[in-house]
């Protein structure tokens, strides 16, 4: 296990983060799963949607392992992702979902040999701990974004398709990728983007992989079915852990299943209440990572403006590929 580094390493080097390339059509693209076992009709409708996008999906059988609730056991789960970054002609590796035991794999990791091949890693939820890892320690950008599960297999019902194609295979900067977001704290804000599910944040705090951005980084925060005890609960350790007190601006996403059972409290409402003193532009509703409806696609370690007025906006200033 690596030794851990101070926050003054981490961030004298937060602006040196590689870019994998571009992808481009024909490009492959291997699946793994470093989490949660998943539906194999889901991910044979993954399957058609990548080909659709003109991208070749390739697997290694160790996808389908199962390990109670766990896609196999740890080496071999961190092996098929070592393998997948490691092999030449596979340009990005897509998470076939989430769930927990992304956790389980830092350890087999291999932070040298990820940054010197970058590539794509695409995911959300417990994926969250890898895109930590990798900004962090492999110092890469990573992407939040559609997994198989849940989201390609379901097409434009899962995923932003225009949006996706704007992160993952444009040179230029997407740009404006939210413009009608809700406004809690006025302002305006420029910085690299860091942050995914607050579950999987909070749950590195203490470890040598804990979640650790640097001064003036814009945070971006989401989860799914917490209710608003356990927002708050999260939300006050990444407080007292001074992570909020180093962010020039939030961006939180849209928290489904998340009110209290029966309506009230909301999470719409703690998290304005949580949120309400904090220096820097607020805003809430991006759809990133759990949402109901389509999702967008966020690269992270990249700089983005959050500008927070009568309505909210984010834009994405560089690109995340190169």
């Amino acid at each position: 296990m690596r030794s851990t580094r101070s926050f003054r390493d981490r961030a004298a080097r937060s602006r040196t983060l590689a870019k994998p390339p571009r992808l481009r059509p024909g490009d492959r693209v291997a699946l793994v799963a470093p989490s949660s076992p998943f539906a194999r009709d889901a991910f044979d409708r993954g399957l058609l949607e990548l080909r659709a996008l003109g991208l070749e999906p390739v697997f290694d059988e160790s996808v389908f392992e199962r390990d109670g609730y766990l896609a196999g056991s740890p080496d071999v789960r961190a092996a098929a992702l070592t393998r997948a970054w490691e092999t030449g002609d596979v340009a990005a590796v897509i998470a076939v979902r989430g769930g927990f035991g992304s956790v389980h794999l830092l350890p087999y990791l291999d932070a040298a040999a990820f940054r010197r091949t970058p590539k794509i890693l695409l995911g959300y939820s417990d994926i969250t701990t890898l895109h930590v890892w990798l900004t962090q320690e492999a110092r890469t950008v990573a992407f939040q974004g559609p997994m198989i599960e849940g989201r390609f297999s379901r097409g434009d019902e899962g995923y932003a398709r225009d949006a996706f194609l704007a992160a993952v295979m444009a040179a230029a900067a997407p740009g404006v990728i939210a413009g009608d977001l809700e406004t809690f704290v006025h302002g305006e804000a420029t910085g690299p983007v860091f942050g995914g599910t607050i579950a999987q944040l909070v749950a590195s705090l203490g470890t040598p992989y804990a979640f650790d951005p640097p001064e003036g980084h814009v945070l971006f925060l989401e989860d799914v079915g917490e209710r608003p005890y356990r927002l708050d609960r999260m939300i006050t350790q990444l407080m007292l852990a001074g992570i909020i007190g180093r962010a020039s601006a939030i961006v939180l996403g849209t928290f489904p299943q998340c009110d209290e059972p029966g309506g009230l409290p909301t999470a719409r409402d703690t998290l304005r209440r949580l949120f309400s003193g904090f220096p820097g532009p607020v805003v809430f509703g991006l759809p990133v990572g759990h949402v109901d409806g389509p999702a967008l696609t966020l690269p992270l370690g990249v700089d983005v403006r959050v500008v927070a007025g009568e309505r909210g906006s984010i834009s994405v200033e560089e690109p995340g590929v190169s």
